[in-house]
């Protein structure tokens, strides 16, 4: 059973950074890439960043360009989140996910995913 679990979550304040990790383990068949979304209360699921196993391409929600970073480290089977000036806006739980394929434009589908982890609280203070 594949398994991931998210960390890095927490209280911050507008402008700040903070770093989420994604460890994956247990088998996870037609692996191709990882995804990062989140949720805001009362809010639809939204797309936030994107990564293939070889590291590229990356793809990123609109408002996360300029702002996150994803990034891999294969042999920690671990994906990151670099999130830096962190906006109130940024609130959510913030959840991985497995997408066997992203042809096609589908990065931000999140329909595309699987094996989801059961996210991380980021909150930021104004």
């Amino acid at each position: 059973q594949a398994q991931l679990v998210e960390s890095g979550g927490g209280l911050v304040q507008a402008g700040d950074s903070l770093r989420l990790s994604c460890k994956y383990s247990g088998r996870i068949y037609n692996m191709y890439a990882l995804g990062w979304f989140r949720q805001a209360q009362g809010k639809e699921r939204q797309f936030v960043a994107a990564i293939t196993l070889t590291g590229s391409p990356t793809y990123y929600g609109e408002f996360a360009k300029g702002r996150f970073t994803i990034s891999k480290d294969n042999s920690e089977n671990t994906v990151y989140l670099q999130m830096n000036s962190l906006e109130p806006e940024d609130t959510a739980v913030y959840r991985c996910a497995v997408s066997s394929s992203l042809v096609g434009g589908v990065a931000g589908d999140y329909r595309r995913y699987f094996s989801w982890g059961q996210g991380t609280q980021v909150t930021v203070s104004s």
